[in-house]
């Protein structure tokens, strides 16, 4: 968001973001405070400008939602962050939501930044964890901008947020739907449907299954399936994937979740479990 409130869509979001944006659940905020009172360093990193992410995060988080950060990165124009070089990138300081002219040689504490990159901030993380090669889980909904390149420069563990499990049986728990029941008035209920669209999720009828595509090949009548690009790329590029935050944030810390592997079935990595296109493709049994 510019400083000048250029636009339609960011003025509008300003003006009134309870009409854009749904607050987090308890269970989520006291998800992050879990982690950063049991010692765990924990980042933000977005690609938005840090005035637009201050008016996200005190509405979905609350006006002390800087305190669960111990770094905060905005305008990381990812996936360029983690895949291009210190001098190509450097890390800028922040005076009232402008970018310093000069970029940082180094960064040497924690804070809010602008800009960066992955190795700068990876010495920062040794520094804090006292860690040689600490260790980094990143969450994240974008294949191009987070999971890719945070798996193949970074070399982190990464969760994909994959909306598109709820539209196939996945179910949210039941933090998230009580929260998204307080947080939508009752007259916005059914708001898609009554403007004839589908909640963002669902399937689409021209593609099908964002998971599995359906197809008859050399043109005759018996169909096959195969793994669409999207679903090959979130096993190959994702340590596991979930419908929400919400859905592990009730989940102690030491929890052990299944993971995505070249040895193990394409429907292992999936939390709380696979899509229903991928459990009848290969016809597995729920436990």
């Amino acid at each position: 968001m510019s400083v000048e409130d250029a636009g339609w869509y960011f003025p509008s979001v300003k003006r009134d973001p309870g009409r854009y944006l749904q607050p987090c659940s308890e269970s989520v905020k006291a998800w992050l405070r879990s982690m950063k009172n049991a010692g765990k360093v924990l980042l933000l990193i977005t690609s938005s400008h840090s005035d637009y992410c201050r008016l996200i995060c005190d509405h979905i988080l609350g006006k002390e939602w800087e305190e669960l950060f111990d770094v905060i990165i905005t305008n990381a124009l990812k996936p360029g962050f983690f895949s291009l070089v210190p001098q190509q990138r450097p890390f800028k300081t922040l005076v009232n939501d402008v970018e310093d002219c000069e970029g940082l040689p180094s960064l040497d504490k924690p804070g809010w930044y602008s800009q960066g990159n992955w190795p700068h901030l990876n010495e920062l993380l040794k520094t804090m964890t006292g860690k040689p090669e600490p260790k980094v889980v990143y969450f994240g909904d974008s294949m191009r901008s987070d999971m890719f390149p945070a798996s193949t420069f970074g070399k982190w563990e990464t969760v994909m947020v994959v909306e598109e499990m709820e539209s196939e049986g996945v179910q949210r728990c039941d933090a998230a739907k009580t929260n998204e029941a307080h947080a939508e008035p009752q007259e916005k209920k059914g708001k898609f449907e009554d403007q004839g669209m589908k909640t963002p999720s669902a399937p689409s009828e021209q593609w099908g299954s964002y998971f599995v595509d359906a197809y008859k090949p050399d043109g005759g009548d018996e169909e096959s399936q195969k793994l669409t690009w999207c679903c090959h790329s979130i096993h190959k590029y994702s340590t596991m994937a979930i419908p929400s935050v919400e859905s592990i944030a009730d989940l102690p810390l030491d929890y052990k979740f299944p993971r995505f592997s070249p040895s193990k079935p394409c429907t292992t990595g999936y939390y709380p479990r696979p899509p229903d296109s991928l459990l009848r493709k290969y016809h597995t049994q729920l436990p």
